[in-house]
């Protein structure tokens, strides 16, 4: 194992060097946080990519095809059809806004009223998103040097926060390429043929597994309807995905170099889905579908190959983790910290000074360190992920899909039909969950619709928005009345 261990120590220390790289060009609020929206297509992708295939998508993704076939394809699918969605209908307007939250949207096209409710449900979901994230290193660290979880947890989630805190964004973005190469070599062209070759080829795999294994519908109609639910709608609506879709250069960036990634996702899906299967063909009786990841490149890939995959799982997870944390600090700082300082200065409680651009950056990292924190010691307490993420998701869904989207396509909803969808679906979905089960599909359900049925129903019995708030609005979507770009400070 010494070459696999110099390979991950070799690839963990660049992601150190790059986030003091990127500390040195993150001068600015915008440098840190959307990486002074300079992205061009090639990196747009590769970042765009990274962020949403993490190690849900990697270790779970192939769990599932080792537990349903290939129909376990359907969960990374599904991200990647969001994706789709996202970067052909929407991404355009999103990055000519030129705002840094998701409730700062909400703030802009509902006139000022939305945002901090809105934003503890994001920072909510983003919180849970880190998490989750953050306890995969678990896993991977158990594999690679047999450390027990509260040490793999603290090992991997320290050098996330380090590089995060140090450059922002342009950390974040720099690691995430590096990140989108690894996984690319180490899943799609060294794991996918490996495991195929080994499990004896697909003739072969075809001989020793029942035929729903290869049915694409096999996962089941109800489990595919609600991974679109969650992970589709999930997609467009998600502060962790907003914040990149931000970094993009133009309109044309966003919406090409977004299509690409979300092509990139579907075929991701399928390698992690053929994986799966054939380690059912190699490991019939594992005790859980999710150490099919770990068994396999751990028994079966020669001494190298092992570390790049293994690099490539750490990649995975690195990635996510460190999105939903610049996302969570950015909601936390932005959407509800100033919002409430801004309360208590009207109030009389403050002097009302604001911040110098440098003052913003070191703010953010502060944010950025302090919300680690919390995610590595809730990682550490927290036991059941699904659960957790299924929470998250559901509170984001339920709770922020129609006033978004309303915001987005109808112009006659209103702040109080927003802010009652956004009340009315959070409360729906925590309660339903509460009464049918945490993994239940009822929740997200009804969630959803009781949240549509309030927001027409109120919108319409509530005044029309003010013109002038429309008006902005449409200058904003179209790319006019934004603020200048921020100089760069020293």
């Amino acid at each position: 194992m010494a070459v696999d261990y110099a390979v991950i120590v070799v690839y963990l220390a660049g992601m150190l060097a790059m986030g003091w790289w990127g500390m040195r060009r993150a001068k600015s609020k915008a440098e840190f946080l959307v990486a002074g929206r300079r992205l061009g297509p090639w990196m747009y992708s590769g970042t765009m990519a990274a962020i949403v295939l993490g190690g849900a998508s990697t270790i779970g993704g192939v769990g599932l095809g080792y537990q349903y076939g290939l129909s376990g394809a359907w969960m990374v699918l599904t991200i990647g059809l969001g994706l789709l969605a996202l970067s052909v209908f929407f991404s355009a307007r999103i990055a000519r806004l030129k705002v840094y939250t998701v409730s700062e949207m909400l703030d802009l096209r509902y006139g000022g009223r939305a945002g901090i409710i809105s934003g503890v449900v994001m920072w909510a979901y983003t919180l849970m998103l880190a998490v989750t994230s953050t306890i995969a290193y678990a896993t991977i660290f158990d594999v690679l040097f047999d450390v027990n979880r509260t040490v793999a947890i603290v090992l991997g989630g320290a050098i996330v926060v380090a590089y995060s805190t140090l450059g922002g964004m342009w950390s974040i973005t720099l690691t995430d390429m590096v990140q989108f190469v690894v996984k690319t070599i180490g899943v799609l062209l060294l794991l996918l043929p490996i495991a195929v070759v080994k499990a004896g080829g697909f003739g072969e795999m075809k001989a020793q597994l029942p035929t729903e294994y290869f049915d694409p519908l096999g996962i089941g109609g109800e489990t595919i309807f609600t991974y679109v639910l969650i992970y589709t709608f999930g997609m467009l609506i998600g502060q962790d995905i907003w914040q990149r879709v931000f970094t993009a250069r133009s309109d044309r960036t966003a919406r090409w170099g977004g299509t690409v990634a979300g092509t990139y996702c579907l075929v991701y899906a399928i390698a992690g889905a053929v994986i799966g299967t054939a380690a059912k063909v190699m490991y019939p009786n594992l005790a859980s579908a999710d150490a099919a990841f770990a068994t396999i490149v751990k028994d079966e890939l020669p001494v190298g190959v092992r570390g790049l995959v293994l690099a490539a799982a750490l990649a995975a997870v690195m990635s996510t983790s460190s999105g939903a944390l610049i996302a969570c600090a950015t909601v936390a700082n932005n959407d509800i910290w100033s919002r409430l300082r801004g309360a208590v200065v009207r109030s009389g409680g403050g002097d009302g000074d604001g911040d110098e651009p440098h003052d913003e950056v070191r703010g953010n990292r502060a944010f950025i360190l302090i919300m680690g924190i919390a995610v590595i010691l809730i990682a550490i307490a927290l036991n059941d992920v699904v659960q957790a993420l299924t929470v998250a998701y559901n509170l984001l869904v339920g709770g922020l899909l129609v006033p978004i989207l309303g915001g987005l396509l109808w112009r006659r909803g209103t702040a109080a039909g927003a802010l009652s969808a956004v009340c009315v679906g959070g409360v729906a979905v925590v309660g339903l969950m509460a009464y049918y089960g945490i993994l239940a599909n009822q929740p997200i359900y009804y969630g959803l619709l009781s949240s549509l049925a309030v927001y027409v129903v109120v919108s319409l019995a509530t005044p029309p928005t003010d013109a002038a708030v429309l008006a902005a609005w449409r200058e904003r979507v179209a790319g006019r009345g934004a603020p200048d770009p921020e100089p760069a400070t020293t």
